[in-house]
């Protein structure tokens, strides 16, 4: 709703005042004919002064017609217009305007009955167009970015509607654009907000969402898997053909479990033992004690047991 301006009420108040006065002074002087008359020309002077006397906003457009035809547009700031032969059919904002929109229950291209709200953003560019040749501009963008919106959704299936929201805002922007453009107007830009779907379908989609990484998931572990076996495969294809390299693991194997002194006991086949070549029994207590901090067992009499 445009705010009037309070221009033409000063004028209409200052004019008519003085006039009253001039008349007051006629009617003190006994001129009571003329002091009539004074008056009434007063009223009506300070009418046509403060109907002609118009002042546009920054924003504003003025539409003005003469007799019925168009003559220009005025603003912003202060102009004039003749009374009765001249008048303003419209005041045009030509600021960026936004407007909410949405398509309710519109099928998609795989049937699936969505509801989505967007915003369009649009500025007149052409005033008289937008005057002159549509009779609400307003509606008329609303009415077009609707229809524009349940042709695109008519055109996509949901998917690629949920993840490319921004193809589709650059798509209705251009369908937009290209109906409003013969009336003056200007889409700067269109934004989908949001796309509601069926509560039982978004169910599903979730639990096929889940479904989805639970398969990831398999996949991950059964090719982590496979990586473990082939590396297996490999340290032991070199073991087999660098016997030191066994013997190296083999030691390091023993002096981690040794290490970490959780345990007092550890059984190695003397088999393994003697391919280590840690001296026997003696060897080996050595090698515990060291690494556990504990003074080395008295090793037991006679002939020392060997693992089968």
């Amino acid at each position: 709703m445009r705010r009037p301006n309070a221009l033409p009420g000063l004028v209409f108040v200052i004019v008519f005042g003085i006039g009253l006065l001039i008349a007051y002074s006629s009617f003190s002087l006994g001129y009571y004919a003329e002091g009539m008359w004074i008056g009434i020309g007063s009223a009506v002077l300070a009418w046509i002064l403060s109907y002609s006397i118009k002042v546009a906003n920054q924003w504003e457009r003025a539409v003005v017609l003469r007799l019925g035809r168009f003559r220009g547009l005025e603003g912003p700031g202060l102009f004039l217009i003749i009374p009765i032969i001249e008048s303003i059919a419209y005041w045009i904002d030509v600021r960026v305007i936004s407007s909410a929109f949405k398509a309710e229950k519109t099928l998609t291209k795989d049937t699936v009955p969505v509801d989505v709200d967007a915003v369009l953003f649009w500025k007149v560019i052409d005033p008289q167009k937008a005057a002159l040749d549509v009779a609400d501009y307003a509606s008329a963008i609303n009415w077009a970015a609707q229809t524009a919106l349940r042709d695109v959704i008519g055109k996509t299936v949901l998917s690629d509607m949920l993840e490319g929201r921004d193809k589709i805002s650059t798509e209705l922007q251009r369908i937009i654009d290209d109906r409003t453009e013969p009336w003056g107007i200007n889409v700067i830009s269109v934004e989908v907000k949001d796309v509601l779907i069926p509560s039982g379908l978004e169910d599903a989609m979730s639990m096929q969402a889940q479904a989805e990484r639970e398969r990831q998931a398999r996949v991950i572990l059964g090719d982590s898997e496979r990586q473990v076996a082939q590396s297996f495969v490999e340290a032991a294809a070199t073991y087999a053909r660098d016997p030191a390299a066994f013997h190296l693991r083999a030691m390091n194997m023993l002096y981690e479990g040794l290490k970490s002194g959780k345990t007092s006991l550890v059984i190695v086949p003397s088999t393994a033992v003697e391919t280590m070549q840690l001296g026997g029994l003696s060897g080996l207590t050595a090698l515990s004690s060291n690494l556990t901090g504990r003074p080395p067992a008295t090793p037991p009499s006679g002939p020392v047991p060997t693992a089968p």
